[in-house]
């Protein structure tokens, strides 16, 4: 399944910008999680959002190459998570979700709001750096379907 809105947004609000410009603080869905991962994490929101001021962040700090995989991928990120980490204190986002696609693990911090979740940050996990997530506490993965005990 494709889905471009975080394409759509950066060519909308973002593309062209210098950096640290500011942008209009626009909010989008990104995706209604699965009901795997919402049964797994016991949660009863589901609708995952992007902010531009986030998107505009990401396209700041990250390489060119890195930064159009995320948006292209962001979507499977979210939507089809092999594993999902509780968050480090004081890290920003309660949720972490981890997903290989191409050879590549990508990050992404997610915050849960009343009624809803909201990206925090998405990033690639360098080659070497793999044992970053390790310390993190599994919540969910989509191959066991159940949260560890």
């Amino acid at each position: 399944m494709k889905n471009k809105v975080a394409v759509k947004m950066y060519e909308k609000y973002i593309k062209g910008t210098v950096e640290k410009e500011v942008v209009v603080d626009k909010l989008y869905l990104v995706t209604i999680l699965t009901k795997a991962v919402i049964k797994g994490l016991n949660l009863s929101e589901d609708k995952v959002y992007l902010n531009t001021r986030v998107l505009k962040h990401l396209y700041d700090r990250k390489p060119a190459e890195e930064f159009e995989c995320i948006i292209c991928d962001l979507h499977k990120i979210v939507h089809y998570p092999d594993f999902v980490y509780k968050n480090k204190s004081p890290k920003r986002g309660d949720f972490c979700f981890t997903k290989k696609i191409k050879d590549t693990n990508y990050f992404c911090s997610i915050e849960r709001g009343e009624d809803r979740m909201f990206i925090v940050t998405v990033f690639r996990i360098r080659k070497g750096k793999e044992g970053y997530i390790k310390n993190y506490e599994l919540l969910w993965s989509w191959e066991d379907d159940v949260p560890p005990s």
